[in-house]
């Protein structure tokens, strides 16, 4: 246990409070960026973000204007008691092994955790509320979330700003995998922006180019700050961040030559009128150890280094602020051009994980997930959080971890079981994973069988279970310093790290999809066409002969028409009619 709350110490100083951030003595500040990253296999990362911070009390409520922070955003925190939220909408899934450790990674859907404040009394029906306001704001499916996929985890999701985030069960994470993220979703995130997407990075953002990617994630942090190097005054920041892959196949391209208007289909002509600092980075570091083989134009005016993730990089800067960088021309269109092809051998990342079910039959089946640590001499421990909905009912005691043939037990555990339709499993652990090896953690579960209200419109389908979330203090290879965050990418300032010796990593693994055990949904719509057609025939009929009335009907002796007949007929000799 001495080991477990060591480990859970250094995971709370490397997601716990916020550096300290100088700015400007004024009220309001926006920074804005864009990060392009030539991933290993040939694809482009671009990962957007701006951040805006603001010098108000809104706890106490001393707000007298929103200039740069959206009003709707900041009437919900402060009329919710929220502490700190974070909301990510994602399509895709990032490929780890093939791209590298992602900035910021979100699972695959809609992702929603918060933090609120102590003095809020109801929890439960304060997270309801805000799920509903955010599913208006953001036109998605929040409002799905309900006890059935909401968990309060113990250890995985520490305050990532002032708050201390002793007391978890102000904590409110859950996972809605089936979401869809469209341009409906987009619209109202580029709304929140001070320049919307009429000037400034945000121009680049053409929904039409940004969803035909393998990857797309949008997500918005809330959270306090310090306003200046002593703390003695709290600031709120929000960081709306949007990181795309393009590749070269969905492209029709066929080139791993890119530029800004091959990706986006337009160019900067300027930088958001509002922002303090606006500028576009371009990891231009060395592969392998070698000479760079990329080539950037035009030529950045300056070069910024730092130790990223364990990794040393290297970025063109090209400042949108800058004078003399629209001197030349009316517009900036950064291409990316390869020297000559690039190997084809893959660096893998220090962490990763996967997952998957397997077993057969619609009984009974088994969770299988994969820990990979490839430090070649460095052990490190990990939290991994499972949540499994309610219909799958695990088998706790079936719960085997397996480290190079040998059981491995964890330090800490904690196990939080379902209750049908109210609560999902919660699952949390602490593992040390060795030095250069694989973990395989597995855990059984039987299928429920639901009522036949309880499907999807689409059960044959099958049910979603959301991904795993791994929390770890990864080693690093090259001693790390004291980042300036004015200076470096601001994605190094939500999880900066703690010594120069590792770096916080959030990892999520691929979502499960189970198939249920699903009645046949074509018999009703039979037994109801036979039970029809047996009413109106049998009834029908029975009950005609009930009401119809029966009458004699007497020959006539005919009109003045048959007797005329007839007299002619006589005349001519023939028998009467």
């Amino acid at each position: 246990m001495a080991a477990a709350a060591a480990a859970l110490l250094l995971l709370l100083a490397a997601a716990g409070p916020g550096r300290a951030v100088p700015g400007r003595a004024r009220r309001d500040a926006l920074r804005e960026e864009l990060l392009l990253s030539p991933l290993p296999n040939g694809d482009v990362a671009a990962a957007f973000q701006f951040r805006t911070r603001w010098d108000a009390d809104l706890p106490r409520g001393a707000v007298s204007h929103y200039r740069l922070f959206p009003k709707a955003l900041g009437r919900l925190v402060a009329a919710l008691g929220v502490q700190e939220l974070h909301l990510a909408l994602t399509q895709g899934f990032w490929r780890t092994r093939t791209w590298g450790q992602p900035p910021l990674q979100a699972p695959a859907g809609a992702e929603l955790w918060v933090w609120f404040q102590p003095t809020v009394t109801d929890v439960d029906k304060a997270w309801k509320e805000l799920s509903n306001i955010l599913s208006g704001i953001f036109c998605a499916s929040l409002n799905f979330i309900d006890s059935t996929n909401t968990v309060t985890p113990t250890a995985s999701f520490k305050p990532l700003g002032l708050a201390n985030g002793t007391d978890h069960h102000l904590l409110r994470y859950a996972v809605l995998p089936r979401e869809v993220v469209c341009t409906e979703n987009l619209t109202p995130w580029k709304k929140l922006l001070p320049c919307g997407s009429k000037a400034g990075l945000a121009v680049l953002l053409k929904a039409e180019r940004l969803f035909h990617s393998s990857y797309h994630s949008q997500a918005v942090h809330i959270r306090p700050i310090c306003r200046d190097a002593s703390c003695l005054a709290v600031s709120w920041e929000l960081r709306q961040t949007l990181t795309v892959v393009f590749d070269t196949f969905s492209s029709g391209q066929g080139k791993k030559d890119w530029s800004l208007f091959k990706m986006f289909s337009r160019t900067l002509t300027d930088a958001c009128p509002l922002a303090s600092q606006s500028k576009v980075y371009v990891d231009i570091s060395p592969k392998n150890k070698e000479k760079e083989l990329l080539e950037v134009t035009p030529a950045p005016a300056s070069v910024y280094e730092a130790i990223v993730q364990g990794e040393k990089r290297t970025y063109a800067v090209y400042d949108l602020l800058s004078p003399s960088l629209f001197n030349t021309s009316r517009s900036l269109n950064v291409q990316l051009k390869w020297k000559r092809p690039q190997d084809t051998e893959l660096p893998t990342p220090v962490l990763h994980a996967q997952r998957y079910v397997s077993g057969y039959g619609l009984q009974t089946g088994e969770i299988s997930t994969l820990i990979y640590n490839t430090h070649p001499y460095r052990a490190f421990p990990v939290i991994l959080l499972e949540t499994v909905p309610w219909y799958l009912r695990l088998y706790v005691h079936t719960l085997t971890i397996i480290t190079k043939g040998k059981e491995n037990k964890p330090s800490y555990i904690h196990y939080q079981p379902a209750q049908d339709r109210r609560r999902p499993h919660l699952l949390e652990m602490l593992i040390q994973l060795p030095a250069n090896s694989v973990t395989k953690i597995t855990i059984q579960f039987e299928r429920a069988l639901l009522k036949w209200t309880e499907y999807t419109p689409d059960p044959n389908h099958g049910f979603y279970v959301s991904s795993s979330v791994l929390s770890a203090l990864v080693p690093s290879v090259i001693a790390m310093k004291a980042v300036d965050v004015e200076q470096s990418p601001l994605f190094t300032s939500l999880f900066p790290s703690s010594d120069g010796s590792s770096y916080f990593v959030r990892l999520y693994t691929e979502p499960l999809l189970v198939n249920l055990p699903t009645p046949d949904f074509s018999m009703p719509y039979n037994v109801i066409c036979l039970t029809c057609t047996v009413v109106a025939v049998c009834y029908g009929s029975f009950y005609n002969l009930l009401t119809r009335t029966f009458h004699v009907e007497e020959p006539s002796r005919g009109g003045l028409a048959k007797r005329l007949a007839n007299i002619i007929r006589k005349f001519r000799g023939v028998p009467p009619l």
